[in-house]
């Protein structure tokens, strides 16, 4: 077992024990959230893109997923699995590293702090990954182009890629804060008023480093047999330049058939990122035998049962067998 895990169930059984000695303080928490951005479709925004059938820079992608091993109404304890993929020549490297954490509070502040440390974890891979990319190579980041402030990827980052002339952008999953006038979903909006190729729409709104958006929100089409489309947000330091110079390489690695129309470095770390339940149920009952030696697990049980029994009456033995989706 690695050093690092060791000492993390070390941190969770002295944590737990705080707490079943001392309780914990309720306190408020203004919960921040990317604001909504209303924007009418405009034709003139479209600006076609090049299909290209390969690539020479290398292109990074991170990605981190929460499982949860074990929960009550006020603690949880997770694994955070980070990885990534480097893709060069279409030859894949990657690797992953694993986190437990505990967490004491009510479930809508551990929502926002295991955010908060995906975050985290993310940009101290993308950075240290960082070393090997050359101008013109690639980092993806999956989620919005948020840095600082605590809610968002480390400014380091940001930085350190400006400084190498890294292509840093971040890919969303899904977009829900952006609408059209109407306050439909901009993206569906976009598409009715789309040319059929391969395109870029920009900008949807630009950088504000003062509010902590480092980049241009965009939507691309990258693969013109995809129906999906997605938001991509462009780092500042790159708007001076052809943004079809600097999205026209993605669309080499989009056409794969398992995330057709998204980059499939993004695909991979996410993939990377799955933790085996197998795995999940070894820490499970790693994690029990230590608060058993430590003799707080009878009262932490107690805790867990007054919280389970939704899951129970859906055959859920195991927290991470149906994630809350507010962990996900």
């Amino acid at each position: 077992m690695a050093e690092g895990i060791i000492n993390d169930l070390s941190e969770v059984v002295k944590t737990l024990a705080r707490y079943v000695e001392n309780g914990f303080t309720i306190q408020s928490l203004e919960q921040k959230r990317e604001s909504i951005v209303l924007s009418k479709p405009d034709a003139s925004k479209f600006t076609p893109l090049k299909r290209l059938d390969s690539y020479s820079e290398k292109l990074v992608a991170v990605d981190c997923s929460t499982r949860t091993l074990k929960r009550a109404h006020n603690w949880g304890i997770y694994m955070l699995r980070t990885a990534h993929a480097l893709v060069e020549n279409r030859e894949v490297d990657w690797g992953y590293k694993e986190k437990l954490t505990v967490l004491i509070g009510p479930s809508y502040v551990r929502r926002n702090t295991l955010r908060n440390l995906r975050l985290e974890v993310e940009s101290e891979a993308a950075l240290d990954l960082s070393e090997r990319l050359d101008s013109n190579d690639y980092i993806l980041l999956d989620g919005a182009s948020y840095f600082g402030e605590k809610k968002g990827f480390q400014v380091s980052l940001y930085e350190k890629c400006k400084k190498k002339d890294v292509y840093l952008l971040a890919f969303s999953k899904q977009s829900p804060t952006l609408h059209d006038e109407y306050g439909r979903d901009f993206q569906a909006a976009v598409q009715l008023i789309a040319p059929r190729s391969l395109w870029v729409y920009h900008p949807v709104r630009k950088a504000n480093l003062n509010e902590h958006l480092y980049g241009d929100i965009s939507i691309v089409k990258l693969c013109e047999e995809s129906p999906r489309v997605f938001r991509c947000d462009i780092m500042k330091y790159l708007t001076d330049r052809k943004i079809v110079e600097v999205l026209s390489p993605l669309t080499a690695v989009s056409e794969d058939p398992r995330c057709l129309g998204y980059p499939v470095p993004l695909w991979l770390a996410h993939e990377f990122s799955t933790t085996s339940d197998s795995k999940l149920l070894y820490y499970h009952e790693l994690v029990e035998t230590l608060l058993k030696e430590a003799g707080i697990y009878n009262k932490l049980s107690r805790e867990e049962l007054a919280c389970s029994f939704a899951d129970e009456l859906h055959s859920i033995r195991y927290p991470f067998e149906r994630e809350v989706i507010e962990y996900v």
